[in-house]
């Protein structure tokens, strides 16, 4: 079965565990906070300048220098422990920084303007498996344009490999659903790498044959190859005998990374109150597609190191609407965006890190069960807390 079908027996609305639900506009009050949106973009694109590009600079200095001296720990004192945990540590914060506040954002087209070619985002490709071609399809494309469109959008199908709504059919591999989260979590550059090909076709499906999946990853097996050599083979080899703390280290650092990154990618989507959109999508204004960017992302709070850690997808909601803004401008454009959400009574999902971390995983939990198992349960706890209301009601 096509884990992208929508089951037709039932209507289902968009999932809004939280039952914070944004009230409905009129075309005009849409139209209208489409046009404050833009004035909040406006405002910020005015002022871009050289407070951006030495911040995209210095970014790009930290990721080279920590890079230098985690691999030189490694390299030269990676059997002393407390100098091997350091570089790891270090390598994996490189990683991270690298791919979330300098190549994923740069990959937006976000400094451009700088006309630097090695800033450019057409052309850079990142330190991960996945190809930037491949990236800016899936992701810059696919996500961005269809966000959260059941159906269009692969990352709210759980990457073909989760149940993310009542929309996906339950299967029972869905009862992994927990455990298979924390799996993609573990090879998250491997699952990011191999999106494209949307392998749930040849595994579950049967619509599509091993030998497609291999002409269509070319590009793919070489810069995996040249990935896997640099951080498992070179470096580890041109070490000499810190062979074994080398590779240990470099594992453990795209550990680090692919945890880090994907939890704060599925916090900005899979959160309980983030929609999943079933509507027809195909004569959407601009001020529709604003208006479902927010309903389908999620925010969560933090300090300066929270923020730079997460190339400032913490503002998911600010990343999604404006896309190809510097993300070191959401901070300011933040405030703005929700005091229109409120506005215009529209749900803005924020919440500290570790309430987004559970929400996701109660989501993941809750749509691991078939539908009518989920709905006895909620019916029984119900008729349980309303018992128990009525005891000690009828006590006092």
């Amino acid at each position: 079965m096509n884990m992208m079908t929508v089951n037709p027996t039932k209507t289902i609305p968009p999932i809004k565990f939280g039952g914070n639900i944004s009230r409905a506009l009129t075309p005009e009050e849409v139209q209208e906070f489409g046009r404050k949106i833009d004035a909040i973009r406006t405002e910020t694109m005015a002022k871009i300048g050289k407070e951006d590009s030495d911040y995209i600079y210095k970014v790009r200095n930290f990721v080279r220098y920590t890079e230098i001296a985690s691999r030189g720990m490694l390299m030269f004192g990676g059997w002393i422990p407390p100098v091997w945990l350091l570089g790891t540590a270090m390598l994996g914060v490189s990683k991270i920084v690298e791919n979330m506040e300098l190549g994923h954002n740069v990959m937006h087209g976000q400094f451009d303007w700088l006309n630097d070619p090695s800033l450019n985002g057409a052309t850079y490709d990142w330190d991960t498996v996945c190809t930037g071609e491949d990236w800016k399809y899936t992701h810059n494309y696919k996500h961005h344009t269809y966000t959260n469109v059941y159906g269009m959008d692969h990352d709210i199908s759980g990457y073909g490999v989760m149940r993310m709504s009542r929309e996906q059919e339950w299967e029972p591999r869905f009862l992994f659903n927990v455990p298979i989260g924390f799996v993609l979590s573990t090879g998250f550059e491997w699952l990011l790498a191999l999106q494209r090909l949307e392998m749930e076709k040849v595994l579950f499906d049967g619509t599509k044959t091993w030998k497609e999946v291999y002409v269509e990853s070319k590009n793919l097996r070489k810069k995996m190859l040249r990935q896997f050599g640099k951080d498992y083979v070179l470096f580890p080899v041109i070490a000499g005998p810190m062979f074994l703390p080398v590779l240990a280290g470099n594992f453990f650092a795209n550990l680090i990374r692919n945890y880090w990154a994907s939890t704060v990618i599925y916090c900005g989507h899979f959160t309980e109150d983030s929609e999943i959109i079933t509507d027809n999508i195909d004569n959407e204004t601009k001020a529709e597609w604003y208006l479902r960017q927010i309903r389908g992302s999620a925010n969560f709070t933090g300090g300066k190191i929270m923020h730079f850690l997460s190339g400032n997808l913490s503002h998911q909601i600010e990343h999604h609407l404006f896309p190809d803004v510097p993300a070191n401008r959401y901070i300011e454009m933040a405030p703005k965006v929700r005091e229109v959400c409120a506005e215009y009574g529209q749900q803005y999902n924020t919440a500290p890190f570790g309430s987004q971390i559970v929400s996701v995983y109660k989501r993941l939990a809750v749509h691991s069960l078939p539908d009518n198992m989920v709905d006895r349960l909620v019916a029984t706890k119900r008729t349980f807390t309303e018992a128990v209301k009525g005891i000690f009601g009828k006590a006092a």
